[in-house]
């Protein structure tokens, strides 16, 4: 009896998949990737193989270990013993929104007074700078929505009625 071997799906098939599960254009992701849309079309279709460096960049856009990327695939066991353990999976804007969420839960163990009102009043006013910044130079539509949301949930924070009362940023994206 004989058994037919499963092909195992190529890095390129892999990429495409999570590409489109993002809902990203190849476009999208060479400007995330640093790359042209034809060499991620090349990557897609199996024409070229990404390096090591690239690979681990798009495991990290995946949010994914770079092993994890390429296991059970066709891509290179020599090359897969290169890549690295671990690889940068958080936006920038991520990282600066984790950072206010944490601002906010920080402010809201100060105890009432002027002195949590003065601490307060800089904190948010630098924030709302930094979102505004943020907000210029984000590109990915995701990323906008959460900075959309953020500075919605600062103004809010700004504008209550009840002092020294902060609440949770509504800040996802993981």
């Amino acid at each position: 009896m004989t058994s037919k071997a499963t092909a195992r799906p190529t890095l390129g098939q892999r990429i495409a998949l999570l590409r489109t599960q993002r809902a990203w254009t190849q476009a999208d992701l060479a400007a995330r990737l640093g790359s042209s849309r034809v060499a991620v079309s090349h990557f897609e279709m199996g024409l070229a193989v990404p390096s090591e460096r690239t690979v681990v960049l798009l495991a990290g856009l995946f949010k994914q270990e770079p092993h994890e990327l390429v296991a059970e695939t066709d891509y290179s066991v020599g090359k897969s013993e290169r890549l690295p353990l671990v690889a940068c999976r958080y936006t920038e804007v991520e990282l600066r929104l984790e950072l206010l969420r944490r601002d906010l839960d920080w402010l809201r163990r100060i105890p009432l007074g002027p002195t949590r009102t003065r601490l307060m009043s800089e904190t948010l006013a630098g924030w709302a700078s930094e979102l505004s910044r943020l907000s210029e130079e984000a590109v990915d539509p995701s990323e906008r929505a959460l900075l959309r949301s953020a500075r919605q949930a600062l103004a809010a924070v700004r504008n209550e009625a009840r002092p020294g009362e902060v609440h949770p940023l509504p800040v996802g994206g993981r």
